[in-house]
């Protein structure tokens, strides 16, 4: 087996969940080969670096080998590297931090659990700077005294 289809690839190493999701992934341009976006239908071969945008980061793979049919997760890192910069994951954390505070527009009313993690950011917040701001007064009033 010399060429494999990008979106079968893409679905046999897990990176997506389902062929058409892979298929729609590709149609949509988050998925490109040095920097082209690529159609499902694409053939790659082994040695090929493959970027796959799931916002908010790219992911970047190489293909050490081609497999038609779905793997088992213990496989997949015989088939492909995960070469994603260390910085993507640090954007991913960062983002999965801030992901409550900071809603995007489209993603409708907070779920319950948003909203419990959203009240305890914000006691907590709040705790904090009343008494931080008491602890400062207190320290500013003993020096003025001296």
């Amino acid at each position: 087996m010399a060429e494999t289809r990008i979106d079968k690839w893409l679905w046999a190493m897990r990176v997506f969940k389902t062929r058409t999701v892979a298929t729609e992934a590709c149609k949509k341009g988050r998925v490109t080969m040095n920097g082209v976006a690529v159609k499902p239908s694409r053939a790659i071969k082994e040695g090929d670096v493959i970027d796959v945008k799931k916002p908010p980061i790219t992911y970047k793979f190489r293909v050490l080998k081609l497999a038609q049919n779905r793997l088992g997760a213990k496989l997949v890192p015989e088939y492909l590297e995960n070469i994603t910069p260390q910085s993507q994951y640090e954007l991913l954390e960062m983002t999965r931090i801030s992901g409550f505070v900071d809603r995007r527009k489209g993603l409708g009313r907070p779920t319950k659990r948003e909203g419990r993690k959203l009240s305890e950011f914000r006691d907590d917040t709040q705790y904090a700077e009343t008494y931080f701001l008491d602890w400062e007064d207190d320290d500013d009033d003993e020096m003025l005294e001296n």
